[in-house]
């Protein structure tokens, strides 16, 4: 499962979404608005939109598709 920190009306995290929908990962991430939670939104704040796995590693912004997969090419 991974996590994707976003918050509403952010035009990159719809960007990053759209990439995580092209790789066919949209089931298994789910969305986190960072406005949501205080934890989140102190460390997420001009951040996001961030991707975490759940080992903790995350990909920030900006990503490619390519490095994308590549990040979870290195996952395992």
């Amino acid at each position: 499962m991974l996590t994707l920190f976003h918050t509403d009306g952010c035009h990159l995290c719809e960007q990053a979404w759209a990439l995580v929908e092209q790789a066919g990962l949209a089931a298994d991430t789910r969305q986190c608005d960072i406005m949501d939670d205080a934890q989140w939104l102190a460390t997420y704040r001009v951040r996001i939109p961030v991707l975490r796995d759940e080992a903790g590693r995350e990909l920030g912004w900006p990503f490619t598709l390519a490095e994308l997969q590549a990040w979870l090419a290195r996952q395992g």
